[in-house]
């Protein structure tokens, strides 16, 4: 009996510290109450579109009241030879932009971990990271003005004698993925080092004294102490971002793109635009935004997979 009067009382005793936490946290539990409603409503509520996927949906007819087709509509997706090139531009431009902008924020971030006077550092690291902040109607203007027949860069390459005459960059296809990557790099390098550069300050500075003790040079401290002191940020931001390669992009494609170029320009974002907005074909659009859904997921638990069996740090 009085082990049980004692364990009622330690319960009662638990239910009042829970509630005065409670109470004393309650500002902290509204807001993260509104973000997890926020959420809800416009993430996972909206994921009762994909029905519409398969249906032969009819706006009049509703959502519930459209004819149910199965996979008809992915069939005539994968079907279609222009969805097929669709996924070639994503996936090239996808992995392009990966690589590109992964390696340069890794490489910016360690030479500017090199810059030994402060205000001069963190001058260029401001600049850096300004393009961030920029829209990309901005940035695709800017590339626009200096790729120009008239622009910065065909005056130089003309005048510096590799080219001949003036160059329009925006009418050959094999130039624009690589305008792509440059712009991404060019607006999102010097942001993406934030984090890489505070990875770096967490190095105990012994390990670089000791090197230096023993005769290292800055490219022997940067391979053996600095690479593998953020090894495991570069490991978990590789994982988020691979899951990241079907989006290589709407804004910039669809800006810089042109009829010359339609056939490497256009992304999955873009042609669910296309068909599903513009031309009405909301099932088809769903679905195109499916697939594009499913392989992101797929992709990132293989990469976490991949990196539970190499014995690096994974996501989940």
């Amino acid at each position: 009996m009085a082990v049980q009067v004692k364990d009622a009382g330690s319960r009662q005793l638990e239910k009042k510290r829970f509630w005065k936490e409670v109470g004393r946290q309650k500002v902290l539990l509204i807001w993260a109450a509104v973000f997890v409603v926020y959420g809800f409503v416009f993430c996972y509520l909206p994921l009762a579109g994909w029905l519409m996927a398969f249906q032969n949906y009819k706006p009049k007819d509703g959502l519930f009241g459209s004819q149910f087709v199965g996979l008809a509509k992915f069939q005539q997706l994968f079907s279609d030879d222009t969805f097929l090139g669709v996924i070639r531009n994503t996936l090239a431009m996808g992995v392009l932009n990966l690589v590109t902008t992964f390696v340069m924020a890794i490489l910016f971030a360690i030479l500017l971990n090199e810059v030994r006077t402060v205000w001069w550092k963190k001058t260029i690291q401001t600049i850096s990271y300004l393009p961030h902040f920029l829209s990309w109607i901005i940035v695709t203007g800017i590339l626009h003005d200096a790729l120009s027949s008239t622009g910065i860069v065909n005056e130089l390459l003309v005048n510096l004698g590799i080219f001949e005459t003036e160059l329009n960059f925006f009418a050959y296809p094999k130039y624009f993925w690589g305008i792509v990557a440059f712009a991404n790099v060019w607006k999102e390098t010097g942001w993406n080092a934030i984090i890489y550069l505070a990875a770096i300050t967490s190095i105990d500075p012994s390990l670089y004294e000791a090197a230096s003790i023993d005769g290292a040079g800055r490219f022997a401290k940067i391979w053996n102490i600095t690479l593998p002191g953020i090894r495991s940020t570069i490991m978990i931001l590789l994982l988020m971002n691979v899951g990241n390669v079907l989006n290589a992009g709407f804004e910039v494609q669809y800006l810089l793109g042109n009829g010359l170029v339609q056939n490497v320009s256009q992304t999955i974002d873009i042609y669910v635009l296309k068909w599903g907005i513009s031309q009405g074909d909301y099932a088809i659009g769903t679905a195109a935004g499916i697939f594009k859904s499913v392989v992101s997921i797929v992709l990132i638990v293989a990469a976490n997979m991949f990196a539970k069996r190499t014995g690096d740090d994974s996501l989940f």
